[in-house]
């Protein structure tokens, strides 16, 4: 890892769950996902706040944790705002604010996600590089921040991989196994920051952890044609995607038992060439937030 990225450590939290929570549980959350040693904290944007609006309740509540945009989603925010936002939060928490960028749209029609229409951006190596283009131009006068701005992209295939490394810090794939980051890496060489997110299920009961991740990966084989195509490309097939997933592909998602077999896979990513990997807790519960499980994990912070 190098000095660039050295503030995020080997292991941080990914989370969908604040969404579901008032800011005063969200605040103790934070401070105390800080304390447990870890050294970022990302987070989605659905329907919940939006992200800009969570990152700043989440750089407020805490001192030194890096917040990470695991990602903005450019289909609803245009280039001037979003690059006005990233300066501001960069120059109220120096060096803080990570900014993921994705979700853009690949088809000819809107997404419809819980009822409600997203438009397409286009195709999604030209659209982001264009959105890049868009953000880079802006005369911003607001005041510039003491340490340059950081970014990610939110890349799977090849194309956008290549575009991340040359055009951000690097890359932030989701929803993966670890037979993506090898491919990441070989793509991006070997200075682009590649930060993974991985799911996970603290549960010793194969059977019971299995149902919970089939209920996470459901969801994306039906809305999110991109993980889909993703998935295609390392070899799964019809009968994987099926029926909420194959035991081989919920295993190669998922990883699930106790600590110590969890930390195998952060240690599998990281040998793969990650430099960064973010755990994203899945519980039978997914509105409640998983304190136990982010204070059990907390030991595998000091993975080197």
């Amino acid at each position: 890892m190098n000095d660039d990225t050295a503030d995020l450590g080997r292991v941080g939290i990914w989370t969908f769950a604040f969404d579901d929570q008032p800011v005063e549980k969200v605040r103790e959350a934070a401070a105390e996902i800080e304390e447990l040693g870890y050294g970022a904290l990302w987070f989605g944007e659905g329907f919940g706040r939006d992200s800009v609006s969570q990152a700043w309740l989440l750089l407020s509540a805490t001192r030194r944790m890096v917040v990470g945009a695991g990602i903005a989603n450019i289909a609803l925010r245009d280039p001037i705002t979003m690059a006005a936002a990233e300066r501001a939060l960069n120059e109220a928490h120096p060096g803080r604010y990570l900014l993921g960028l994705g979700g853009h749209r690949v088809s000819d029609t809107p997404i419809r996600m819980n009822g409600y229409s997203i438009p397409s951006r286009g195709r999604a190596v030209h659209t982001m590089g264009a959105y890049l283009d868009a953000m880079a131009a802006i005369p911003l006068g607001s005041p510039a921040p003491r340490k340059p701005p950081r970014r990610v992209l939110a890349a799977l295939g090849p194309r956008m991989l290549a575009l991340a490394a040359e055009r951000t810090l690097g890359a932030h794939p989701y929803f993966v196994p670890v037979e993506h980051t090898h491919r990441a890496r070989e793509i991006m060489g070997p200075d682009a920051f590649l930060a993974v997110e991985q799911a996970v299920v603290l549960d010793t009961d194969l059977t019971r952890a299995r149902e919970v991740a089939r209920g996470h990966l459901g969801p994306y084989f039906g809305a999110a044609a991109h993980q889909t195509a993703n998935l295609r490309r390392l070899g799964f097939g019809d009968d994987d995607l099926a029926d909420g997933g194959s035991d081989r592909l919920v295993d190669a998602i998922v990883a699930y038992g106790d600590a110590d077999v969890i930390a195998e896979r952060v240690r599998a990513h990281l040998d793969a060439g990650a430099d960064h990997v973010c755990l994203q807790v899945l519980t039978a519960t997914p509105a409640a937030l998983p304190m136990r499980e982010w204070r059990e994990l907390s030991a595998l912070t000091t993975a080197g």
